[in-house]
């Protein structure tokens, strides 16, 4: 019999994406969304372990509005601190494999280099803390069998996000003001899916040691350099996009002003680090477009 996976926030862009690529390999999946499986309540998720008996867990689900989380922490808490925490405690009684998803707000953001894996967290908004609680819980309760993967700036074509926005932008307005003080890793969710899939592989082979990775695609730039390659990408002027600053969008949430992660850690799972942002979103541009404008 083979292993069965079961994928948490399964309706979201990254959950969609890993079922896909699992699919690929014919692995048994089990899409669990928030409708079907409430990861913070140790019923609904012993409940599904004792059905579907999972050999590998892959938590998509997550309490990502940020700027929300500054005004309802406790709510951010029980999805991001809470879920891992729930799940981590039924992967260890049934002995499955835990991939958390985590974010580069763990870190204050004030770094001049890529951080290593191993850097010392420190967030500066609500959003950020609570999911440093869940990737704490997940360390503590699996320290052989559980997985933090820390990603930033997704995109995707099953989602809104970023890309798509200024997909849509560039069709209405004449010029974009995009801030310009923001350095970070614009990554493809299916590309952080195959990541996650492999990594859960290795996990189950005995080849990928258990601890913190991270998932963001190679190379950096800001928003105003990723929109002005979305525009390029568009075939249209990129001197359309000027640069701006943070000031200019204050929001309730501090956002990092450096999230450039380093990706060392996958050469002890013997698997390769993503590719660079600018030929990923080369190759996901069509189903982006075509996501946004169907």
């Amino acid at each position: 019999m083979s292993a069965v996976w079961l994928v948490t926030g399964a309706g979201g862009m990254l959950g969609q994406d890993v079922l896909a690529r699992l699919a690929v390999d014919g692995v048994t999946a089990v899409a669990a969304g928030r409708d079907t499986v409430d990861i913070a309540d140790e019923a609904a998720v012993r409940a599904a372990f004792e059905e579907h008996r999972p050999a590998v867990v892959v938590n998509c689900a997550a309490w990502t509005a940020v700027d929300d989380a500054e005004t309802d922490e406790e709510a951010a808490l029980r999805v991001n601190g809470r879920g891992p925490a729930v799940l981590a405690r039924a992967c260890q009684e049934y002995g499955a494999v835990l991939l958390q998803v985590s974010t580069d707000y763990v870190f204050a953001g004030d770094a001049a280099r890529p951080y290593p894996e191993d850097a010392p967290t420190g967030p500066r908004s609500a959003y950020g803390r609570t999911k440093l609680a869940g990737e704490q819980a997940v360390l503590d309760v699996l320290p052989d069998s559980g997985y933090i993967v820390r990603t930033a700036w997704l995109y995707g074509a099953a989602g809104g996000n970023f890309v798509r926005t200024m997909i849509k932008l560039e069709r209405v307005k004449d010029t974009l003001d995009v801030v310009d003080d923001q350095r970070g890793q614009p990554t493809w969710t299916v590309d952080l899916a195959d990541r996650l899939v492999r990594l859960g592989q290795g996990a189950l082979a005995g080849t990928a040691p258990a601890g913190v990775y991270h998932g963001t695609s190679g190379g950096e730039t800001t928003w105003f350099g990723l929109t002005r390659e979305i525009f390029r990408l568009l075939d249209t002027d990129p001197e359309r996009v000027r640069p701006t600053t943070s000031e200019a969008f204050v929001r309730p949430a501090p956002r990092p002003a450096y999230s450039v992660l380093g990706h060392d850690r996958w050469k002890e799972a013997g698997i390769e680090p993503l590719r660079d942002w600018r030929s990923a979103l080369g190759e996901a541009f069509p189903a982006l477009l075509a996501a946004e404008r169907s």
